[in-house]
């Protein structure tokens, strides 16, 4: 059951024909600003969980844990996190959630250098994750709300198809710069900054983020009382589920990536220099991720989702056979094809088939699978590099690409024309 008046997926308007306010006027341009710089704690937590724990402790394999429970943290309050706003509203929830993440950014900071119990470290890392702000799920949902109930239906659809190519261009940007402003705090002023940095950020614009008049916004489909009419086991059709599981596959794709390219970059005594290639993927990524906007409606999306998560998994298998620093980027670039417009797709199947009146829960979930599949990803890449080796390591984004692409199969299948589930 998607909303009311949101298009199917697979049938997008032609060139829109009606007059009205386009979404930057409704939404604002400080709006777009507040929520790119907001969402960069995010990005940065993980990396910087596991710069300071690495260097406070001496542990890669605690470091990998702690990155884990951070993404278990996520992956058990997201969701209902997203829920709580979409019942009470965005404001309360994330106010109260920048307060609280900040301070446990701080905690964390301070359990670690004190050299409290690993158990006590574990914990304060789960918390960090349980009271991360999902900015960039929360923005979606806004503009999907601003877009199906304050824009003609004839340009409904072009406007949230670039609207989900420029959230994820975004997302893709801050999860590229995002470890590298962490690399640059930690280095030119303690492995401690980079997480004191985000707690900063994260009380200063995802407060401003909250008080955007845009938080007020509410679906049309809520009642008086902010009950929906959906019922909760409306996220959990097959139709939602699978959109889940495919982005779960590009976070744990992100995660392993990173991680077997740092301990590839390592074995060649430069191991600063990953984050130089791995943002030979992410820039091209955020570019394709927007290009999807300009793609002709025949290429439908259950389409594009087979494409480009296909382009990714063939990127992936190249991993078998690099051995040096210059296939490697040639390996990087092809993912980078795919891994974007994947991203897009995904997110516009999660709009489109969101429950009535639970856009800003479904869009938390995936959120929270990117995350979950990151930080997994990260942890297990991590204790295979150091205990097996780099090539063991080099399989899992392979195994991550494979889980999006098989996704996208599925998909295929629930998305055929004519096919109707609880979800249509």
């Amino acid at each position: 059951m998607t909303h009311a008046t949101t298009p199917t997926p697979e049938h997008h308007s032609s060139i829109p024909t009606s007059e009205g306010p386009g979404l930057l006027r409704i939404a604002g341009l400080p709006y777009f600003l507040i929520a790119f710089i907001a969402r960069l704690p995010f990005a940065m937590m993980v990396v910087g969980v596991l710069t300071v724990v690495v260097s406070a402790r001496g542990s890669l394999s605690l470091g990998g844990l702690t990155s884990a429970a951070v993404g278990l943290g996520t992956a058990c309050f997201g969701p209902l996190l997203g829920a709580a706003a979409d019942r009470f509203g965005q404001r309360m929830v994330l106010l109260i959630l920048a307060i609280a993440n900040g301070a446990m950014l701080v905690l964390f900071t301070v359990v670690v250098y004190a050299g409290a119990a690993d158990a006590l470290v574990l914990v304060a890392a789960f918390g960090i994750g349980a009271t991360a702000p999902q900015v960039a799920p929360m923005s979606r949902s806004r503009l999907v709300t601003m877009i199906t109930d304050r824009m003609p239906e004839a340009v409904r659809s072009r406007t949230l198809s670039g609207t989900m190519a420029y959230e994820s261009a975004a997302d893709e940007t801050v999860f590229v710069f995002g470890p590298f402003i962490v690399g640059i705090l930690a280095s030119a002023l303690s492995p401690w900054a980079p997480l004191v940095g985000a707690a900063v950020l994260t009380v200063v614009f995802v407060g401003a983020f909250a008080l955007h008049p845009s938080a007020r916004a509410v679906s049309v489909h809520r009642g008086s009382d902010g009950r929906a009419p959906s019922s909760v086991s409306e996220l959990f059709t097959p139709k939602v589920v699978i959109v889940v599981i495919g982005i779960l596959g590009v976070g744990m794709f992100f995660g392993t990536m990173l991680t077997s390219l740092t301990s590839f970059m390592a074995d060649r005594g430069a191991p600063e220099q990953a984050g130089l290639l791995y943002g030979v993927m992410g820039v091209g990524s955020a570019i394709l991720a927007l290009g999807v906007a300009w793609l002709p409606v025949r290429f439908s999306l259950r389409a594009r989702w087979l494409v480009f998560s296909g382009i990714l998994l063939s990127g992936s298998v190249l991993l078998l056979f690099v051995d040096s620093p210059a296939m490697m980027m040639v390996a990087l670039a092809i993912m980078g094809i795919g891994i974007g417009p994947t991203l897009v797709t995904q997110y516009s199947f999660g709009a489109a088939r969101s429950p009535l009146g639970r856009s800003a829960t479904v869009m938390t979930m995936l959120g929270s699978g990117i995350v979950v599949g990151q930080s997994l990803g990260a942890a297990v890449a991590g204790e295979l590099a150091e205990s097996v080796g780099t090539g063991s390591a080099l399989i899992l984004p392979i195994i991550a690409a494979a889980v999006a692409f098989a996704a996208g199969l599925v998909n295929w299948r629930l998305s055929m024309p004519g096919r109707r589930v609880a979800s249509d």
